[in-house]
């Protein structure tokens, strides 16, 4: 009978620890193997493959400008009452951030300043639902100051299908 209660007893405990967590999305998975991937500071990661743009259907890329800063995460928090200074671009997974500063730079004038830098982030949900502004790198609007990271593509950088991508212009 002792066995029978001890037996029991583990099971309750068990049972009182609440639901069992969702497994981790790929995007949280990827976020906790950053350090441990290919990158910027780890130069074995393959090139990302040029894309056949004659033959790939591009993606929607939607992009949010704002001058001074990056928005906050809650600026995204209600879908449908996203920032206003949105632009809709439709791009590849193999679109530098040069060829994007490029682009904000016709929509925008403010980057259109000889010093200005637009400095990039992805914008994602989190495991709880709340949005998450993750910076990915940098470009002088004239890319007569140093390359910074001119030549990085979305891909190389994790980009997913369905982020937003923000940009602040400095």
């Amino acid at each position: 009978m002792a066995g029978a209660v001890a037996a029991m007893d583990g099971h309750r405990n068990n049972s009182n620890r609440g639901p069992r967590p969702f497994p981790p999305s790929n995007r949280q998975q990827q976020l906790q193997q950053q350090q441990s991937r290919p990158g910027p500071s780890n130069p074995q990661r393959p090139p990302l493959e040029p894309v056949d743009r004659e033959k790939t259907c591009p993606l929607l890329l939607r992009v949010f400008t704002k001058t001074g800063g990056h928005h906050s995460g809650e600026d995204f928090a209600v879908r449908g009452k996203e920032p206003r200074d949105e632009v809709q671009i439709y791009t590849w997974k193999d679109a530098t951030l040069r060829e994007l500063t490029d682009l904000v730079k016709e929509v925008a004038p403010e980057a259109r300043r000889r010093e200005a830098k637009l400095s990039f982030a992805f914008v994602f949900p989190d495991k709880y639902g709340r949005f998450v502004v993750s910076p990915v790198g940098m470009t002088h609007v004239y890319g007569n100051r140093g390359k910074l990271d001119d030549g990085n593509a979305l891909g190389e950088l994790d980009f997913q299908i369905g982020d937003y991508l923000d940009v602040a212009i400095l």
